[in-house]
């Protein structure tokens, strides 16, 4: 084994160490999480891959693919618990992968290594990595997309790089409709080959037909999912199937992005999430800002085809008045590969060494800090806590889990001062897997609603629990018979469904409620506490519960 392929193996193993801790020590968790593998756990036991379900009501709020990567894992490993991260995880590899070969191949096996270092060191990157959410995936659709692009247009031609891009992009769309981003970067390129820069591959002239195959093949990826579900739905007769058409084509897509109903930020907004949550890469931006000017004037293709792309990006979703901090989490392959070949030499800078440095030495401190004003007194921050994570306040083990870990990650800076790249990885990987492994097990009770779900039904015994105002992870970690009044129905018109159901066979059933649902109908005395999940309180009631005035009304 040559001694670049060894360093390239040693970072994938701790990117898979950093990135897998945690997996199989906690089910989902809010907000997104439950909700999605709910869906899957749903479209696996009916066997309907077409038509995504959120309990008995349709969910149009994204394309299936992602759905069906988590079933996928679930065939593969046969328990949530395990299945549910490795989509998310078997994307993030691949895209530090994707990332290091495009560098290799632009430059130099350091700067691929570099720039593949600069996406793990991600805060956002990371995070996201470690959660069951669709943005990994379509970061690693997106990710190849350019990846097979980039390698036509600037190292080609390579037409089934080219077309296996385009492939990507459309995968992309039918995971959470933004995949067609990766296509934009045909538009630098454009500019650049009629500009003349340096970098661009000769593909020569008289290739109409090879560059229409690649809309093809975006169309293609598309269709795997688009033409059979919109069959289906046209000939069906239901017109759930229609409404679901309609909501996930329109509602989802241009309306989300042209008139956000939620999530609203100012069109700088971006640049403030790129500041704080692309830390410690984004350390280096002053000293990378000076080397893509000197690349713009020497035309250089080869850093300014996925710095342009990522601008045009930038520019994409900051247009909207919707924005939430993952959007721009595609962009971050490409800003470190053309990073990548000035990485070393800014790594080099004693003023970014200190800088960084000082970034995880603050870190140590304000975790240990934290764990220990929990620990020797009564600091607000540690009530509020406890109170909202379910933790008994005489248990002091998360207070110790973060005293520890800002220890640790102090220590390695202290052990590694004379180089502070080593100990700051050192440092930064502890951190991670210290901190996602050891609150995986101790909030994962509370989080996942498990504790809650068990109490109810071990209170209700062999009764059926009738859920209400439920959110996605009590149908998920339900243990035994239920049943569900809607979702998106309103939280009235769901208790006097429920009270309903529960009456016609009273022996048999129990109302597992939310407690802001409560209302007048059902007498607090009557019935039982079961205990928090996620902040919120649910009250398991008989029939015993109902108030006269709305037992009545329901004859």
């Amino acid at each position: 084994m040559t001694p670049q392929r060894r360093e390239f193996f040693w970072f994938l193993a701790i990117a898979l160490l950093v990135l897998g801790a945690g997996i199989g020590l906690r089910a989902p968790w809010p907000a997104d999480e439950p909700r999605f593998v709910l869906v899957a756990k749903q479209m696996w036991d009916s066997g309907d891959w077409l038509f995504p379900h959120r309990g008995h009501e349709l969910y149009a709020d994204k394309p299936p693919l992602y759905f069906w990567l988590l079933g996928a894992a679930y065939a593969l490993v046969r328990d949530w618990t395990w299945a549910f991260l490795l989509p998310s995880l078997v994307a993030a590899m691949a895209t530090l992968a994707m990332t290091y070969d495009l560098g290799r191949r632009l430059w130099s096996h350091r700067a691929g290594l570099w720039a593949a270092i600069a996406v793990l060191a991600c805060v956002q990157f990371i995070y996201q990595a470690k959660r069951a959410q669709i943005d990994p995936t379509v970061v690693c659709f997106i990710t190849l997309g350019v990846y097979g692009i980039a390698r036509h247009v600037l190292l080609g031609p390579a037409w089934r790089w080219f077309w296996l891009g385009c492939f990507a992009a459309g995968l992309g769309v039918i995971s959470k409709g933004v995949g067609f981003l990766a296509l934009l970067a045909l538009i630098p390129y454009a500019l650049m080959r009629w500009r003349g820069w340096n970098g661009l591959a000769d593909i020569g002239r008289g290739n109409a037909l090879r560059w229409s195959a690649g809309a093809l093949a975006f169309l293609a990826a598309i269709a795997l999912w688009f033409v059979p579900m919109i069959v289906t739905a046209t000939t069906s007769g239901d017109p759930e199937h229609q409404a679901y058409v309609n909501e996930l084509l329109f509602k989802q897509t241009a309306t989300r992005y042209t008139a956000a109903w939620h999530h609203t930020q100012p069109a700088w907004y971006f640049l403030e999430v790129i500041a704080a949550y692309w830390l410690p890469f984004s350390l280096a931006l002053p000293w990378l800002f000076p080397r893509w000017r000197d690349a713009f004037r020497a035309r250089d293709a080869r850093v300014w085809l996925p710095l342009g792309w990522a601008l045009l990006v930038l520019a994409f979703f900051s247009a909207s008045p919707g924005k939430r901090d993952m959007y721009i989490l595609p962009m971050l392959p490409m800003v470190a590969l053309a990073a990548g070949p000035y990485l070393e030499n800014v790594t080099a800078s004693r003023w970014f060494r200190r800088a960084l440095l000082a970034l995880v030495i603050v870190l140590g401190v304000v975790f240990l800090g934290a764990g220990i004003a929990a620990l020797h007194g009564d600091p607000s921050f540690e009530s509020k806590i406890e109170a909202q994570r379910g933790l008994p306040p005489a248990s002091d083990t998360l207070w110790w889990l973060l005293a520890l870990t800002g220890a640790a990650v102090l220590a390695a800076c202290a052990w590694w001062r004379r180089d502070a790249l080593k100990g700051a990885a050192v440092a930064l990987s502890i951190l991670v897997v210290v901190l996602f492994s050891g609150t995986a097990v101790l909030l994962d009770d509370e989080n996942s609603a498990r504790a809650v779900m068990s109490r109810g039904h071990a209170l209700a015994g062999d009764a059926t629990l009738g859920l209400v105002a439920w959110k996605e992870q009590n149908l998920l970690q339900a243990q035994g018979p239920v049943e569900e009044f809607g979702f998106r129905k309103p939280v009235d018109a769901q208790l006097r469904a429920g009270i309903a159901w529960m009456l016609a066979a009273p022996d048999e059933r129990r109302l597992f409620v939310q407690q802001d649902a409560l209302g007048g109908c059902l007498l607090r005395e009557h019935g039982q506490d079961v205990g928090t999940a996620n902040r919120r309180t649910w009250w398991l009631f008989d029939a015993s519960a109902v108030a006269p005035a709305c037992r009545a009304s329901t004859r």
